[in-house]
């Protein structure tokens, strides 16, 4: 009967889409609460403080809902079908990572998460509650105990038969069903993701600092970047993904079936200037079902603004310097950012002694006089 119910979930699983469906016992201890809390303890969660008011809960599915007895690890394939890493030598275009360019995952998986849980409660007639990325419990650890894949030196999963592009989205069901077999990790004496990221921000195998991080700073970091970061960015304005498309496993990696996660033309290799040129409506318009658009247009414009910094094209002079006058003092400050990078150094000063006398933010005055820490 039990072996039939799992057929039954794997059944219904593909029938959704869904490229890969494993059991794992959600109730057994494990470590994985104690190295995040040295994660939080240690401030490597920067800025995240949901992170740190959740950590209790996130310890382990069972602090969350203590009758979770089974995880249902489900995985849909992303795999962009090719290489991104060369679009970022591009100086004048803006690179979002894959995961993004599609329709928000979030969404795309969350009803069928709900189709599948309705269809387990209905079989097993016990409880069930969905996750996908967005409450406190930690997938990552769950897919490796349910034999998806591993966490790499890079902390994140990756798969021998799908590389590093997994979406996850995990059923915690109170039924106890048999678990598939974990996955051990293969990694190696590789370290290709340690060296290839450009802030450094592993400060040892399968540990992340993500203060250092590029995806933190273009996703989660609300304010100016500190100085240090802003050149190591590159033209990537919402992500990052060396650590993951560098990775050996890759090589076995297929290009998704999934429709909805396809890149949209638009945003692969998107013109810096005319990213810079959106307003409020543009953008939104522009990352309609996107999960680019959750971080705001004035968040995303500083990023355009410090690749247009990165990217030596004089011809991008006027499209920073337009945003001068932006109503945003995050936009503003890191058009002042983008512009000493561009312009030459008599030219800057003059258009300093210009626009400082008016100029109220604190922090765009900062920016003006290159008094960051």
């Amino acid at each position: 009967m039990a072996a039939d119910i799992r057929n039954f979930i794997r059944e219904r699983a593909s029938g959704l889409g869904f490229d890969v469906c494993r059991f794992a016992s959600a109730s057994e201890p494990w470590s994985a609460g104690e190295r995040l809390a040295h994660f939080v303890g240690a401030g490597r969660h920067g800025d995240m403080g949901w992170m740190e008011t959740t950590l209790e809960r996130r310890a382990h599915p069972t602090s969350m809902w203590p009758e979770a007895r089974t995880a249902i690890v489900l995985g849909l394939n992303y795999g962009p079908g090719r290489d991104p890493l060369p679009e970022m030598d591009e100086a004048s275009a803006g690179y979002i990572s894959v995961y993004a360019r599609g329709d928000d995952y979030h969404e795309l998986i969350k009803g069928r998460l709900k189709t599948l849980a309705g269809q387990v409660a209905a079989r097993t007639g016990e409880d069930v509650k969905v996750f996908v990325d967005t409450a406190p419990l930690m997938e990552k650890p769950l897919a490796q105990r349910a034999g998806v894949g591993w966490q790499g030196k890079h902390t994140n999963l990756l798969s021998r038969s799908r590389g590093n592009w997994l979406f996850l989205g995990v059923i915690l069901s109170a039924a106890e069903l048999e678990p598939d077999a974990p996955e051990s990790e293969h990694c190696g004496a590789c370290t290709a993701c340690l060296e290839v990221c450009p802030t450094r921000a592993f400060p040892a195998p399968f540990q992340l600092d993500a203060r250092r991080c590029l995806s933190y700073l273009t996703i989660e970091f609300g304010g100016p970047w500190p100085l240090e970061f802003r050149p190591l960015t590159g033209s990537r304005i919402y992500g990052c993904d060396d650590c993951l498309a560098v990775c050996p496993w890759n090589k076995f990696a297929v290009s998704s079936h999934e429709a909805r996660v396809q890149a949209r033309e638009a945003l692969v290799s998107p013109r810096l200037a005319e990213l810079a040129a959106l307003d409020d409506a543009a953008f939104r318009a522009l990352f309609s079902k996107s999960p680019v658009k959750r971080i705001g247009r004035d968040r995303f414009t500083r990023n355009v603004l410090y690749a247009i910094g990165n990217s030596g094209d004089a011809a991008l002079v006027g499209p920073a310097r337009r945003l001068l006058d932006d109503p945003s003092p995050l936009v503003r400050g890191a058009a002042v950012w983008a512009l000493s990078r561009l312009m030459d150094e008599a030219a800057f000063a003059a258009l300093r002694s210009q626009r400082l006398p008016d100029e109220a933010d604190a922090s765009v005055r900062t920016e003006w006089t290159g008094d960051q820490a």
